[in-house]
C-alpha cells in the first residue's frame, strides 16, 4: 500500500469515525471536527492525484467485485468536495446544535459524505450503483429527521420519485457497459454497434441529468433543497449535483468511444433550456433558499452548455478549442461548488437570526452582520458573474467557447453554438438582476421586522465556515489561469501541455483576459474614490411618498423588483393574480392582493403523471383482496399464462 492509498484510507475511516461521534451525547460538535479533518485528508488525496497526473488503486473493471481507486478526474471532483465539505462542516459546528434532530443529522451528513466519495472511487457497476442510491437516499433520511411536517414529507417524496424514475436511466446506461465490457474501454462500446451507443448516450443523459437537475427533468430539486438544514443544502446543490455531472462526464466523454454529434447539440438544448429556464424562475421566487435552488438549475445549464461544446470542438477536430471549453465547464463545477455552498449557508444563518427568507421580511443586514453579511454579497457578486471574482471567469470562458462555435461549420452546429451564446448571455443579464433584488432586499435598505434590527453576528464557526469559501471566489476569480492547464489536461484527446503557453495570471482562450490586473485597477479605483470623498456623507431628507406618510409597506417588494419583466415575459410566465375587496356598502374597506408564478413544466407534465400514477395504484389496490384462495388464482393464472407462452415458443 502506497503513502496516498494510506492517506485515502485514514480519510474516510476518519470521516466515519466522525459520524459515530456525532451520535454520541456531546460530541456532535468533535464528530463534526473529524468529519471536516477526513474530509481534508481526502482532498489531499485528491490534488494529489490531479496534478500528479497518475492513477491511485483499482482501474475501472466491468466484472461485480468492488474495487476503489482514483484518477486524475475523479480527484478533481474529490478535491472540489473537500474544499466544499471542509468550511461546510466547520459552519455545521457551531449551526447544528441549535436544529432539531442534530445528532441524528450529524451522523447523516458523514454517511452522505461517505456516498459522494463512493460514487467518485468506485471503479465497478456494483459499487458505483451502491453509492449512488446511497448517495439519493442519506440526505433525505437526514430531512425527515430534521424536519417531519406534511410539506417536508411531500417535498422528500417529490424528490425521491422523480430521481429514482430517472435514475433508472443510470443503471441502464452501467449495466449495458458492464455487459459489453466497455468500463474503462470505449472500444468496446464501439465494438458493440450504434444501438448500444445510442442506447447508453440517451439513458446515462436521462439518468445522471435527472440527478444534475437539468429542464424538464429539475421538479424535484427546488423541492427538496429549500427544506434541508443550511449545510445539507450546501452539500447537495454544492457538490451531489456535481458528482450527477461526474456521472455524465464519465459516460459520455470516456466510455462512449465516437461520440456522436447529437450529443454535443442536446447538451446545447439542454443547457440552454436549464440556464434560461433556471434564472427565470429564480427572479419571481419569493424565499431565498427556493431562489437559490433554482439558480443551482441555471448554472447545472452553464456546465451542459460548456460541455455540448466540447464535444463539437472534437467531432470539428479543433482539440485545443476541445479542450478549453471542456476546462471551462470543469472550472465551472468548481466555482459554482463553492459560491453555491456559501450562499446557501448564508441563507441558513440569515434564517437563524432573523426566523424567516422570505425576501419581503429582510433588509439592513449587511450593517448588523457585516461579517456575514459582506461574505454572503462576495457569494451574491460571484454568481452573478462579475468581475474579478470566480463566476466570471468560468462563465466567461463558456461564453467564449460559444463564441467560437458560431463561427465553425456545419451550419446547423453554427447555429446552434450562435443561439447558445445569445441564451448564456441572456442568462447572466438576468442573474445580474436577480441578485440584484436579493442583495437590495436583504442586505441594504432599512430593517423591515424587528428581528432584522436585532440581528446579531453569528458564532464564530458559521463565520469562518463562510469567509474560507468567499476567500476561494476571490482566489479562483484571480488566478484562473493557474488552474486551467491542469483542467485541459483532463479532456479526453487532450495532451498535457495544450495549455502550457498559458499558464500564469491569464485565462486562455479569451485575448488573455488579466483577471488580475484587472482586480488591482478596481481596487486602486475604490480607493481614489473614498479619498476624494473623504469625511464628506450625503445630507440626510425626507422620502417623498405622494404627500402619504412613509411606512414599510411602501417599501420595494420582491414582486415589485421582478414587475417590468414578468409583464415582458407574460405570455411565458403566465402568472396568476387574485384581487379580494371587502366593502361596507360603497365604501371600500381592504384591499388584499394576491400572486405567483406558477411551474409550468409542473402543470404540464409532473401533475398528469402523478394523477395517473395515483389512478394506477387505486387500481392495483383493488387487486389486494387478502383473500387467499384470490391470490391462488392469480398464481395459477401466472403458471397458465407461463406455459402457453413456453409452449408457442416465445419463452426460448
Amino acid at each position: 500500500m502506497g503513502a496516498l492509498d494510506a492517506v485515502a484510507l485514514a480519510g474516510a475511516a476518519t470521516v466515519a469515525l466522525g459520524g459515530l461521534l456525532a451520535a454520541t451525547s456531546g460530541g456532535l460538535r468533535c464528530g463534526l471536527a473529524v468529519q471536516a479533518t477526513g474530509m481534508a485528508l481526502l482532498g489531499f488525496d485528491g490534488i494529489a492525484v490531479l496534478t500528479g497526473g497518475d492513477a491511485l488503486g483499482a482501474a475501472f473493471r466491468s466484472t461485480i467485485a468492488p474495487a476503489l481507486g482514483l484518477d486524475p478526474l475523479s480527484g478533481f471532483f474529490l478535491a472540489v468536495l473537500a474544499l466544499t465539505a471542509v468550511p461546510t462542516l466547520v459552519f455545521a459546528r457551531d449551526y447544528l446544535p441549535a436544529s432539531p434532530g442534530a445528532r441524528g443529522v450529524g451522523t447523516l451528513t458523514a454517511a452522505f459524505l461517505l456516498a459522494l466519495v463512493g460514487v467518485l472511487t468506485a471503479r465497478d457497476v456494483t459499487s458505483f450503483l451502491a453509492f449512488w442510491e446511497l448517495m439519493t437516499l442519506i440526505p433525505a433520511a437526514a430531512i425527515l429527521v430534521a424536519r417531519r411536517d406534511q410539506a417536508v414529507r411531500s417535498a422528500v417524496y417529490a424528490y425521491l420519485a422523480i430521481t429514482h424514475l430517472g435514475g433508472a436511466g443510470v443503471w441502464i446506461a452501467l449495466l449495458t457497459l458492464a455487459h459489453h465490457g466497455a468500463l474503462g474501454d470505449p472500444s468496446a462500446l464501439a465494438a458493440a454497434g450504434g444501438g448500444a451507443q445510442t442506447l447508453v448516450a440517451l439513458t446515462a443523459l436521462i439518468g445522471f441529468g435527472t440527478k444534475a437537475g437539468f429542464i424538464p427533468l429539475h421538479a424535484w430539486l427546488p423541492r427538496a433543497h429549500p427544506v434541508a438544514p443550511a449545510h445539507l443544502s450546501a452539500l447537495m446543490s454544492g457538490m451531489m449535483i456535481k458528482v450527477a455531472l461526474y456521472g455524465l462526464i464519465r459516460v459520455e466523454f470516456q466510455w462512449l468511444g465516437a461520440t456522436p454529434r447529437w450529443l454535443g447539440l442536446a447538451l446545447l438544448a439542454v443547457g440552454l433550456l436549464s440556464s434560461l429556464g433556471g434564472v427565470l424562475w429564480a427572479l419571481v421566487q419569493h424565499d431565498l433558499k427556493r431562489l437559490l435552488a433554482y439558480h443551482s438549475i441555471e448554472n447545472v445549464g452553464i456546465i451542459a452548455l460548456g460541455l455540448g461544446a466540447s464535444l463539437l470542438f472534437a467531432d470539428a477536430g479543433k482539440t485545443t478549442w476541445a479542450a478549453i471549453a471542456f476546462a471551462a465547464a470543469l472550472l465551472h463545477v468548481a466555482n459554482h461548488a463553492i459560491f453555491k455552498a456559501l450562499l446557501f449557508l448564508g441563507a441558513g444563518t440569515l434564517e437563524r437570526a432573523v426566523g424567516s427568507l422570505d425576501l419581503d421580511h429582510l433588509g439592513g443586514l449587511l450593517r448588523r452582520m457585516p461579517w456575514a453579511g459582506g461574505a454572503f454579497l462576495i457569494g451574491a457578486m460571484a454568481i452573478a458573474g462579475l468581475p474579478p471574482l470566480n463566476g466570471f471567469a468560468s462563465e466567461w470562458l463558456v461564453l467564449q467557447s460559444l463564441l467560437h462555435v458560431a463561427f465553425y461549420r456545419p451550419l446547423g452546429v453554427a447555429l446552434a453554438g450562435a443561439l447558445a451564446l445569445a441564451g448564456l448571455a441572456a442568462t447572466a443579464a438576468l442573474a445580474l438582476l436577480c441578485f440584484a433584488k436579493v442583495v437590495g432586499l436583504v442586505l441594504l435598505g432599512r430593517p423591515r421586522r424587528a428581528e432584522c434590527a436585532a440581528a446579531v453576528e453569528p458564532p464564530i464557526g458559521m463565520r469562518a465556515g463562510m469567509l474560507a469559501l468567499a476567500a476561494m471566489c476571490v482566489a479562483l476569480g484571480l488566478v484562473p489561469g493557474l488552474v486551467l492547464p491542469t483542467l485541459t489536461a483532463l479532456a479526453p484527446g487532450a495532451h498535457g501541455a495544450v495549455l502550457a503557453r498559458h499558464a500564469g495570471l491569464v485565462l486562455p482562450g479569451t485575448g488573455s483576459f488579466p483577471s488580475l490586473t484587472l482586480a488591482l485597477a478596481l481596487a486602486v479605483l475604490t480607493t481614489l474614490l473614498i479619498a476624494v470623498r473623504g469625511k464628506r456623507r450625503a445630507a440626510a431628507t425626507a422620502t417623498w411618498a405622494c404627500g402619504q406618510p412613509v411606512v414599510a409597506a411602501l417599501d420595494w417588494t420582491s414582486a415589485g423588483f421582478t414587475k417590468p419583466l414578468r409583464l415582458v415575459l407574460e405570455a411565458l410566465l403566465r402568472p396568476r393574480r387574485a384581487i379580494e375587496v371587502k366593502r361596507d356598502g360603497a365604501i371600500v374597506q381592504s384591499i388584499s392582493y394576491t400572486g405567483h408564478v406558477p411551474s409550468l413544466l409542473d402543470a404540464a407534465l409532473y401533475e398528469p403523471i402523478a394523477r395517473a400514477g395515483l389512478r394506477a395504484a387505486a387500481v392495483a389496490r383493488r387487486l389486494q383482496s387478502g383473500n387467499v384462495r384470490t391470490y391462488a388464482a392469480y398464481l395459477l393464472g401466472l403458471v397458465i399464462a407461463l406455459l402457453v407462452l413456453a409452449r408457442s415458443g416465445v419463452l426460448g
